[in-house]
């Protein structure tokens, strides 16, 4: 059975945000006999592993993360949350599983896991190890000899192929870890920003993104406003637009420089 434990991460010593502590408050309210722990620079060692200790330095917290949360729980067990998850059922129906995860279908046909949006787990799984020895193996690149960083739906989703799972928005069983559809982790679609919840969702993963630049966080609202108002296919195509129009404001810069 899974422990009755939360654990989140909070990193780089900034107060937490009222958005963070709204959904903390909703982890207190459905699940009140939880231990919910808190890891950061104080009880936990980020340069465990050089993928971490090189995203730590480059603050890119999201990346730090995405090996720190298997590691806690492949070691202590329980349940991982995002400061951006807010729970709206308590989590004990997901319990009896030896581990649970949840799709994130933010791609029409690739339909993708993601820890970030909440797993749980019995200690010492072995595929979550399985997960950790992909930061621990990451490639580097030719040019700078640095890590490069990969989204972790992609490379805890490549594990979970390799043991069956299929590209496929429903529940699935993999080796005793129930891979819940999108409905139940993850009813807001990070490209419209629109929820749509179900009978049987416990969570929602708000995609606040708080470790980005406000620049980047304004750019994804007007985004998914426009996917939601003229479909994905246009918002993609304005984005790329927006992407292309910082590349040249930032080479125009840079050469003024000189």
């Amino acid at each position: 059975m899974i422990p009755k434990k939360i654990h989140y991460f909070w990193i780089g010593g900034n107060p937490k945000p009222e958005s963070v502590l709204y959904c903390i408050e909703s982890w207190k309210k459905y699940c009140p006999d939880y231990e919910i722990i808190e890891w950061n620079e104080a009880n936990y060692d980020f340069a465990k592993n050089e993928y971490m200790r090189q995203a730590y330095d480059d603050k890119k917290w999201a990346f730090v993360t995405d090996y720190a949360r298997l590691d806690v729980i492949y070691k202590y067990g329980g349940i991982y949350l995002d400061t951006d998850v807010e729970l709206i059922k308590p989590l004990d129906s997901a319990l009896h599983f030896q581990g649970f995860m949840g799709f994130d279908k933010t791609i029409e046909k690739d339909h993708y896991v993601a820890t970030g949006l909440g797993f749980g787990m019995e200690p010492e799984n072995s595929i979550i190890k399985e997960m950790m020895l992909d930061y621990e193996d990451a490639k580097r690149d030719k040019e700078d000899g640095k890590i490069k960083y990969v989204p972790c739906p992609y490379l805890n989703t490549q594990v979970l192929r390799r043991h069956g799972l299929e590209n496929d928005d429903r529940d699935q069983m993999i080796e005793n870890i129930m891979v819940f559809a999108s409905d139940v982790l993850c009813p807001k679609s990070y490209n419209t920003l629109q929820i749509r919840t179900t009978e049987r969702t416990l969570s929602i993963h708000h995609f606040d993104g708080t470790w980005q630049d406000s620049k980047k966080k304004k750019r994804h609202r007007i985004t998914a406003a426009i996917n939601h108002l003229f479909g994905e296919k246009a918002g993609s195509r304005i984005d790329r637009g927006i992407g292309n129009i910082d590349y040249y404001i930032q080479a125009i810069k840079e050469k003024l420089k000189r």
